[in-house]
């Protein structure tokens, strides 16, 4: 048995890798599902969907690597994270459709609580801020809205879980209820300090206790998958949410050391060590991860839209045909003619926190073309990451050596270069880019003794690429102004 499975179960797509012992990937497969928007502001996914791509895409991605299930030494799990799932324990078919990170039906009671003033209980007992994004209101929006929901919950006869715990469920046909740390952490409901569920938070959310999974560690053996779906009993033993498990793969595993993963959005997470550190600038403290009884932290910057800004082009506007067009699109101008996009098509997420914002594009002129759009879509992530950076730094009180770099968006040199002229610091992309699924390899490849240790696979991170800054600093820093302004004009405009 000598490789490792990762499922990536990320927004758009479930995805499945297989892993050598180099950490390097042997085999592949990737479905997308479908994205439901039942109102504007409103985002939903088939929870059955979800199951049904990650169990096909891990079959297919083990027979293209020319293996069985008996030659996979364990699988690990890395997901979106805030989505949540509500499902029946006897007959685990979900009750409502999951309700994904992104949607926004809960900021009125969000608001509705702050003004209790309650959030600063949240804050310090969560390490988050009291926001629609997490999972705690969005279970809440379900125990009371789906009909005898809250009586069922309370009998014990329904289970909550994010992304992780459902594909725990399914694989381990019903015998295990589990959510790692690192995605307990970004519920509203885990005391990071204590590591618990929180009795008194449950209790204004008015959560039954009987609904949460087990908490577990990010590496140990949870169970084995049933026989029915890979054909073999193969060891679950590693979990983490998706950017945690980038952080990880990324070897980013000393305090002060950054990442970001550009996906569907964009996450950026700073190390902080074995304590949680209090942002001053509305950024997360989150659990990085859970290995036997030693916890790991990080702050974190969370922006809603990134990747799902260039889907837009393509499904919304029509403008490229496949994402990887817009680098073509956005090099058939020199600049971006003054235009520039505020993709707040979910609210603003950090440092901001307006779920009242919305997506506006600013600067048009009758010069403008399908160039100069393409061109601000791409520097709306690298000035969202900007934005990110500025308030890390204030709140580690120390510069940054380099930004190491992840995620599908990252294979476009020109928002890479972009992204290094606007922090000023080198933009380091590695050699193996899936590095939220190979954080999941490793956290499942350490729990079974595939690898031996962090020094083992600390050797086998290497750079592919540096991108180094070109751009003249006062270029920036107007370039900046600009895009301030435009994001201040796009904040507020939906209404309580």
């Amino acid at each position: 048995m000598s490789f490792i499975l990762a499922l990536d179960q990320g927004t758009t797509s479930s995805r499945a890798l297989v892993f050598g012992h180099d950490g390097c990937v042997r085999g592949f497969a990737q479905k997308e599902f479908r994205q439901m928007f039942p109102q504007p502001g409103l985002v939903e996914h088939d929870a059955e969907e979800i199951w049904a791509s990650q169990l096909g895409v891990a079959v297919e991605a083990i027979a293209r690597a020319g293996l069985t299930a008996a030659d996979i030494a364990a699988i690990g799990i890395t997901n979106q994270r805030e989505t949540t799932i509500v499902w029946d324990r006897h007959t685990g078919r979900p009750i409502h459709n999951a309700i994904v990170w992104q949607d926004r039906r809960t900021a009125g009671e969000c608001d509705r609580i702050k003004s209790e003033g309650v959030e600063p209980l949240f804050r310090a007992r969560t390490g988050l801020v009291l926001d629609a994004y997490f999972s705690g209101t969005k279970l809440a929006w379900i125990i009371d809205h789906v009909p005898g929901a809250r009586a069922r919950a309370e009998a014990g006869e329904l289970a909550f879980g994010t992304v992780d715990s459902w594909l725990v469920w399914n694989l381990t046909g019903g015998e295990r209820h589990v959510t790692d740390a690192s995605n307990a952490s970004r519920t509203l409901l885990f005391n990071i300090h204590e590591g618990t569920w929180d009795t008194e938070l449950l209790e204004l959310l008015r959560i039954p206790h009987a609904v949460l999974p087990e908490i577990v560690s990010s590496s140990e053996v949870y169970g084995e998958t049933a026989a029915r779906f890979l054909a073999a009993h193969v060891p679950i033993s590693g979990i983490a949410g998706d950017q945690q498990a980038a952080l990880f793969g990324q070897l980013c595993d000393k305090p002060g050391m950054v990442k970001s993963t550009y996906g569907t959005g964009c996450f950026m997470l700073m190390h902080t060590g074995d304590k949680p550190v209090t942002s001053r600038r509305n950024l997360l403290s989150t659990v990085a991860c859970r290995l036997g009884n030693r916890t790991e932290f990080a702050l974190e910057g969370s922006i809603f839209v990134a990747g799902a800004a260039v889907q837009w082009l393509r499904d919304g506007l029509g403008i490229i045909r496949t994402p990887g067009e817009v680098e073509a699109l956005a090099s058939s101008v020199p600049d971006n003619g003054g235009v520039y996009l505020v993709p707040a098509f979910a609210g603003l997420g950090a440092p901001h926190w307006d779920p009242y914002a919305r997506g506006a594009l600013f600067g048009l002129t009758r010069g403008s073309t399908a160039g100069h759009i393409a061109r601000a879509t791409l520097e709306s992530i690298a000035f969202q990451t900007a934005d990110l950076l500025e308030a890390m730094e204030e709140d580690a009180g120390t510069p940054l050596a380099e930004l190491r770099v992840d995620g599908g968006a990252t294979a476009n040199d020109l928002l890479m270069q972009f992204q290094a002229d606007l922090l000023g610091v080198p933009v380091v992309r590695p050699c193996i880019r899936e590095t939220t699924a190979l954080g999941a390899a490793y956290l499942a490849g350490l729990a079974v003794g595939f690898w031996n240790d962090r020094a083992e696979i600390g050797q086998l991170w290497k750079a592919e690429r540096t991108f180094t800054p070109a751009m003249e600093r006062s270029r920036v820093f107007e370039m900046r102004s600009r895009w301030s302004r435009a994001l201040e004009r796009a904040k507020g405009w939906e209404q309580p």
